[in-house]
């Protein structure tokens, strides 16, 4: 569970590295996706590796949660929560149902329809097609302007957050490195990456939308 964590996390660095390019400079964006939507590596290797760590991240978390019920087979008189773990421990389980939801509208808008062009109808030149061969760029710029849809990705983004803010520390503890010699360091380096990440591809939803009008 904590290795499939971290995998996910270096990921949702390096997805974020290539969306907040497409505030700054759309030509940097269509190439960089273009890279990674052509790359027999990325295609072949790490894609199916991501797919995999996905499904085996969620699917631990649930049988995780299961154990964890089963575990006590009687019922604390009187429960407090807050006295042993934090709210976001807690209910991990939750935000991470509301991410899974957000995964499926995200493969919906943009993941299918890759697949569908490359895969199905085989036409892997033509993934640049579009106006002024900004295909990848304006694709994303037209998912932003439902206000609904943007919407849903910035709670979406706020449940990742909240996930992340446990999450994160957990991993590396499960794993032993949060000790006393990196546990501050850590604890800061985790709160940071929690919140300034979500917050960057809130900011990249927000901006597209409101620069569409």
């Amino acid at each position: 569970m904590a290795l499939s964590a971290l995998f996910l996390l270096i990921f949702l660095l390096q997805h974020f590295a290539i969306n907040i390019t497409s505030v700054f400079r759309a030509d940097t964006f269509n190439e960089l996706s273009h890279f990674m939507g052509t790359n027999p590596i990325v295609q072949y290797v790490f894609q199916p590796i991501l797919i995999f760590g996905v499904i085996f991240h969620f699917t631990m978390g649930f049988i995780l949660e299961v154990r964890n019920k089963q575990s006590r087979d009687i019922r604390y008189v009187k429960y407090n929560g807050n006295a042993n773990a934090s709210w976001f421990s807690r209910n991990m389980i939750w935000s991470g149902l509301a991410i899974l939801a957000f995964l499926g509208l995200h493969f919906v808008d943009f993941w299918v329809p890759e697949i569908n062009t490359k895969f199905i109808e085989g036409n892997w030149e033509g993934t640049m097609a579009g106006i002024e061969g900004l295909r990848y760029h304006t694709e994303l710029v037209h998912k932003f302007e439902n206000p609904v849809r943007v919407a849903a990705y910035c709670i979406a983004f706020v449940f990742l957050a909240m996930h992340l803010l446990h999450g994160f520390t957990s991993s590396f503890q499960s794993l032993g490195a949060n000790n006393k010699y990196t546990r501050g360091a850590l604890r800061k380096f985790a709160v940071a990456y929690s919140i300034l990440i979500p917050a960057g591809f809130i900011i990249i939803a927000l901006y597209h939308h409101f620069n569409i009008h």
